[in-house]
């Protein structure tokens, strides 16, 4: 009596102990994996389908396999056991069983490789694309490029955008965890969309699961892949190339509109991009250009560059206290412009003001204090030429 009660005071100090705990819910990634998944995430395009279906028919196909072979397998060694008095066969081979060793292998492989080169012939044929989008990876982030169709001429970088506080475990992580972006990628819904896909440092891939998309980015190639989802909804995946010390932290989020919605997008984007044009004439303070470069700073450089200036040793440089940003500042310019062993070109991907405040933020941060301590857009852009 006494240990059942002692029993009970532990299992009730136990339950108000749980009780006391916090709970944090977990769901399923809206647009990307969910919660005890077992498959494959549910398609939105043909070809997603397809590579289902197909995934499907041969894991049929294999288990159908092991059970007839394993089966007669077990069953002979079973029934045919020394034990019971049988005797090994002493015949050398058989023609009827060679013949059906090979034919009926030769037709199971016929009846997998029909429906499967089908669907790979399907998902390399990028041509009639309603819009055509290059997708360059870099280290880790992607841009993109909208070269053809309706929403030509816009161009953005998409960054990470789950907090740093839950990837150091300061607070909960949430449902699309290390599978948000700052910028996502927006199509319309029911028209082919061609990927071409490229990168700046290393190789990377650009991976959606639900639109059964998996296409390499090369630097120095162009590869080409296509999709067109027929459901409106947001759809999430990430580069699956193993790309550096943040590899885990390049997710690729896309955005499926109604034609009317990416209509409205697509004139919104262009507005905020004429806003962001910046008069490149204009003459700004080093207060100024301080502020500006420091958004700019956190947005693309503090990955590899680190938020203390200090770099990555063996990888990527420190900017603290670096002879080239105390230096003159046409070299690094140049560098930042152009780029250098591991760091991309940023020529492209940021504005003439957007390259004069970093390099002046950089200038005037941590140790650093360059003469030559303020850069204008005027400069870079005349660096261009």
């Amino acid at each position: 009596m006494k240990y059942a009660k002692r029993l009970q005071s532990l299992l009730l100090s136990a339950l108000l102990t749980a009780a006391a705990i916090p709970s944090w819910a977990i769901n399923d990634s809206q647009g990307g994996p969910a919660v005890r998944q077992l498959n494959l995430q549910p398609g939105v395009t043909q070809i997603a389908r397809d590579i289902d279906s197909i995934h499907n028919m041969m894991l049929l196909i294999c288990l159908g396999i092991f059970i007839v072979v394993f089966g007669v397998m077990f069953y002979s060694i079973f029934k045919h056991r020394k034990s019971l008095g049988h005797k090994p066969a002493t015949f050398h081979e058989s023609t009827a069983v060679e013949i059906a060793w090979t034919v009926i292998p030769f037709l199971i492989v016929i009846a997998m490789a029909w429906p499967a080169t089908k669907t790979v012939v399907a998902m390399k044929d990028t041509s009639n694309a309603d819009i055509t989008i290059k997708a360059t990876g870099m280290q880790w982030k992607w841009g993109y490029d909208y070269l053809k169709g309706e929403g030509e001429g816009i161009s953005f970088l998409s960054n990470l955008s789950t907090p740093r506080e839950q990837i150091a475990n300061e607070q909960a992580k949430g449902d699309n965890y290390l599978l948000e972006v700052d910028n996502a990628l927006v199509v319309p819904v029911n028209k082919k969309v061609r990927i071409v896909t490229t990168a700046n440092d290393v190789i990377h891939a650009w991976t959606i699961p639900a639109f059964g998309v998996k296409q390499d980015a090369i630097p120095g190639f162009v590869r080409d892949t296509w999709f067109k989802a027929d459901k409106v909804g947001t759809y999430r995946g990430n580069c699956v190339e193993l790309c550096g010390k943040d590899h885990a932290f390049m997710p690729i989020v896309v955005e499926v509109k109604s034609e009317a919605d990416y209509k409205a997008w697509v004139d919104g984007k262009k507005k905020e991009m004429a806003a962001k044009a910046d008069d490149p004439s204009k003459v700004w303070t080093v207060d100024e250009l301080k502020q500006r470069g420091e958004k700019v700073y956190a947005a693309n450089c503090v990955a590899c560059h680190q938020a203390n200036g200090k770099g990555v040793p063996g990888t990527f440089p420190g900017l603290d206290g670096s002879k080239i940003v105390n230096g003159p500042k046409a070299e690094q310019i140049n560098i930042v412009m152009n780029g250098k062993n591991a760091m991309p070109p940023w020529k492209g991907a940021l504005s003439d003001t957007e390259i004069a405040a970093v390099i002046t933020y950089s200038r005037n941060t941590w140790s650093n204090k360059a003469q030559e301590n303020i850069v204008q857009p005027a400069e870079v852009k005349a660096a261009r030429k």
